[in-house]
């Protein structure tokens, strides 16, 4: 048996297969894709675990009792307020290296430039002025310190299992496995999570190569949460089964609105927020002036509407509110507002949070009131949802995951098409306005700009050119002078022949060069483009079947206008890119 095994096993044409076979299997295997079965379950339960503690913290034991004492005794409002957001700026001020710096902004701002590295020193000190800011009355929620804790998990999880073959760049795919992971769990809503992590670093595109791990990490996550505090809906929506084109057309009216709304706002709070952080006073009065102003906005709704819907902490009794249809539009109206006011107030003075919440709240309030006053419709749940997945997509810059979140969080799968045409608008409405100041425009996407710049705008029309009768010695001394071209055009006389190449200096023998015309190495078949083209179409030439260091721009006549490199296009890549971030951040 063993004699027949080797005679089998040295067959030339069984190798052959097994080769075959062989390379097969390296190509389906390319991304080590299996090792995320073993890390991505990993991050999802100790996030999980952590996330549950946090919202058992924060809904179960600090606001419920605060919201019922703020409702029965309003004066408590601004001095509760106050003192947990001075506990808060406290927190960060001395124990936080950059009380700037936290929740989602943190591991946008690592994702892009730290290669996915959240320094875990502060943490616990991050997580628990988070827990101070929402838990206090706060206008925020529980998806800030569940993004960057989940975040911050999954970076730390990379330094200590890298030794297993992890990879550099799998730092961030863990980042943002971790972060989904967070967003997942805290709404119940898994693909939530998922949709909204691979849409949080971009404007206009999905960090993809997270896709499996964050799926994976996004499920296990969620399935970890559940066990302890179970899988029912955050919200209850009534749930309608139908709408008509008319629900589809205030829809897109009701997106406009509320994409117009988020730019001023997102606008007003990139503003703000960087006023805060250039005012030179101490992070804790920075803190408990944004606090007493929160605290203002709670108090004075509750003077006005007498009942049980207050714009502070992280409000999620308020959406079933919202739904009951028990408020007037104006109320409904001026509780948008007054969130809106509180939130700004809360986390441009430097509050620990995320304002995912407060959009779709307001949204909500916003939606209702809608219906009620410009529909008089009596699906008061259909424009909420509308007004929800609107006002994430114009705020945050994340229509799928708004959708998403509306489909999975209020169990209204019904909602799904108006969701979609309302977030749609919005975010189109919206433009280039973002709560984040870190999120960025795709690489790959402003690649696509290239198509709007004509070569003209680039090319280099001071050009270095050689004549076919000089010889290689020439050409070798014109490289040492000019340093950087690394190719020439080449004259005969007025006629343009091609281009040389120092590389065809190698060809010769270096004793021939002075005997050599440059004729016997010119490219006759130089690519030539029009100046009129677009740099896309450059880049296409340059990185043809033959990779061309230069092209030719000509004129309809064959006379040369200048030449294009890929340096060229690179430095314009530079600068959109340069622009593009301090756009973002301005």
């Amino acid at each position: 048996m063993k004699m027949l095994t080797t005679k089998i096993l040295n067959r030339p044409r069984f190798r052959k297969y097994m080769g075959l076979v062989h390379e097969d299997l390296a190509a389906t295997y390319s991304r080590d894709l299996h090792k995320w079965l073993v890390v991505a379950p990993l991050i999802g339960v100790m996030v999980g675990l952590v996330i549950t503690g946090i919202a058992v913290i924060i809904l179960d034991e600090m606001w419920p009792p605060l919201l019922a004492y703020f409702l029965r005794h309003h004066w408590a409002i601004i001095p509760g307020l106050l003192a947990g957001f001075i506990l808060t700026g406290l927190i960060m001020q001395h124990f936080a290296p950059n009380p700037n710096e936290h929740s989602t902004e943190e591991i946008i701002r690592s994702y892009h430039e730290r290669q996915g590295d959240i320094k875990m020193r502060s943490f616990v000190p991050k997580i628990a002025a988070a827990i101070t800011t929402i838990g206090f009355g706060g206008s925020a929620a529980l998806e800030g310190p569940s993004i960057y804790g989940g975040g911050a998990i999954g970076s730390w999880l990379w330094t200590r299992l890298r030794r297993f073959g992890l990879e550099p760049r799998d730092r961030r795919i863990m980042l943002i496995s971790g972060a989904a992971a967070g967003m997942a769990a805290v709404f119940r809503a898994p693909l939530t999570g998922l949709v909204f992590a691979l849409e949080m670093p971009y404007k206009d595109d999905l960090a993809h190569e997270a896709l499996l791990p964050s799926l994976i990490a996004s499920v296990v996550a969620y399935a970890t949460l559940i066990s302890f505090l179970g899988s029912r809906t955050l919200f209850d929506f009534a749930g309608a089964s139908s709408f008509s084109r008319k629900d589809l057309v205030w829809s897109a009216v009701l997106g406009l609105l509320c994409g117009l709304i988020t730019m001023v706002f997102d606008i007003t709070y990139r503003r703000a927020r960087e006023f805060a952080i250039r005012c030179p006073v101490p992070h804790w009065i920075k803190l408990a002036i944004g606090g007493l102003l929160t605290g203002v906005c709670g108090l004075v709704f509750v003077s006005l509407f007498k009942g049980s819907l207050i714009p502070l902490g992280p409000n999620y009794e308020a959406v079933d509110k919202i739904l009951l249809g028990q408020h007037t539009a104006l109320e409904l109206a001026l509780f948008g507002v007054f969130k809106l006011a509180a939130t700004l107030f809360s986390l441009a003075s430097g509050g620990v949070s995320a304002m995912f919440v407060p959009l779709f709240l307001s949204g909500a309030s916003l939606g209702a009131a809608f219906s009620q006053s410009v529909v008089h419709s009596s699906s008061v749940d259909l424009y909420a949802a509308v007004g929800m997945a609107a006002f994430i997509a114009g705020g945050y810059k994340t229509p799928l995951a708004a959708v998403v979140f509306v489909a999975e969080a209020t169990g209204g799968h019904a909602y799904l098409i108006p969701a979609l045409v309302g977030a749609a608008v919005a975010y189109a409405v919206s433009g280039e306005a973002s709560a984040s100041g870190d999120q960025r425009r795709h690489e790959g996407v402003r690649l696509q700009e290239l198509g709007d710049i004509p070569v003209r705008e680039v090319m280099h029309t001071q050009v270095v050119a050689v004549q076919a009768s000089s010889s290689l010695q020439d050409l070798a001394d014109l490289v040492l002078c000019q340093h950087h071209p690394t190719d020439f055009p080449v004259y005969d006389g007025d006629q343009l022949l091609g281009t040389v190449s120092i590389g065809s200096l190698g060809k010769i023998d270096q004793s021939q060069w002075t005997q050599t015309p440059v004729r016997k190495v010119v490219e006759p078949r130089a690519v030539k483009i029009s100046a009129e083209s677009d740099l896309m179409e450059g880049l296409r030439l340059l990185k043809g079947q033959n990779r061309r260091h230069i092209l030719l721009v000509t004129s309809n006549t064959g006379k040369l206008e200048g030449v294009l490199t890929q340096s060229d296009i690179l430095g314009v890549l530079e600068d959109r890119l340069n622009l593009g971030q301090q756009a973002g951040k301005g």
